[in-house]
């Protein structure tokens, strides 16, 4: 299965500018403090309003492109979202996981709030691939960072985890309190991160008769401070049970593997120290990965590969 990319695409110049408009969305609806992030609030400062109806259907679609009169930002597969910048209104698959059209509804709203958007066109679908930040244009992508920012407040989300134990579950534990995915929440705590580390999302493992299992990449997240170290390291695309990342999948009806010491070799052929802890959801196994030398006191190692 091909490797979905990193989310954090945009250039700092970029991003400065999607936070400052997500922080000055969060304080125009007075949602700045408020967890979870008051959607509706944010919808209205937007100046957009949610249809509840489940109308994306092809009869539907049809009608929107003819009205979009060629401003149309079409997507590459089935449409989850859809915002008509014209009468201000945004319609979404009411089908979603409750998290993910939170996610959706604000990048919608992100599409209509930043002023440079909103003038581009007439209707805009979009779709899974619209919500893969890399693999998505700078157009979506700026529409992904905006909905991340303002649904974990800036750094808020930050701010609160940073002085948390180190460890996979602060991130799961938080995310009810910004009622976000366990995903998201989890990137989020990687990428704003200041220790080294990473975390690697596999897809489910796959039983393989007479080798027991292998499970694919399906993406990867590094802080800034492990890109500094290691730079883009070289990660397997394919994980077994006779490797150490592979044997730390939890398995047989687990969520979650004890932590397991590895060792990684940094840009300067260095050798690190680091500890790996895992959590699945079932449809996909996150891998946090730190360096032990960036989190202070030493770690304890439950057990060891």
């Amino acid at each position: 299965m091909t490797r979905r990319p990193d989310d954090c695409t945009l250039t700092p110049s970029q991003l400065a500018k999607v936070r400052k408009e997500a922080d000055r969305a969060l304080r125009e609806a007075g949602a700045l403090g408020v967890l979870p992030t008051p959607i509706d609030a944010i919808l209205a400062v937007a100046k957009v309003e949610e249809v509840k109806e489940d109308v994306l259907n092809p009869g539907f679609l049809t009608k929107m492109r003819s009205k979009a009169e060629g401003a149309l930002k079409s997507a590459l597969s089935k449409v989850v979202g859809l915002f008509d910048a014209v009468a201000g209104l945004i319609f979404l698959d009411q089908l979603l996981m409750p998290v993910k059209k939170r996610f959706v509804t604000l990048h919608e709203a992100g599409h209509g709030f930043l002023p440079w958007q909103r003038i581009m066109y007439r209707v805009v679908e979009d779709c899974d691939k619209a919500l893969d930040p890399k693999a998505a244009d700078l157009f979506d992508r700026e529409a992904n960072v905006f909905a991340s920012e303002v649904l974990f407040q800036n750094d808020t989300f930050h701010d609160m985890t940073a002085d948390e134990k180190f460890s996979i579950f602060t991130p799961i534990n938080m995310a009810k309190k910004f009622d976000a995915s366990l995903y998201a929440s989890i990137r989020q705590y990687v990428a704003k991160n200041r220790r080294s580390c990473v975390v690697l999302v596999l897809n489910p493992p796959e039983l393989v008769e007479g080798h027991g299992y292998r499970a694919t990449l399906r993406r990867v997240i590094q802080s800034s401070t492990f890109t500094a170290i290691f730079g883009d390291h070289a990660w397997a695309t394919v994980y077994t049970p006779d490797d150490h990342i592979g044997a730390s999948i939890p398995l047989y009806g687990r969520k979650a593997s004890g932590k397991r010491e590895l060792f990684l070799v940094d840009r300067n052929g260095d050798r690190h120290q680091c500890i790996a802890e895992s959590f699945t959801q079932t449809h996909q196994v996150f891998i946090l990965i730190h360096a032990v030398k960036t989190l202070g006191p030493p770690a304890i190692l439950l057990s060891a590969a």
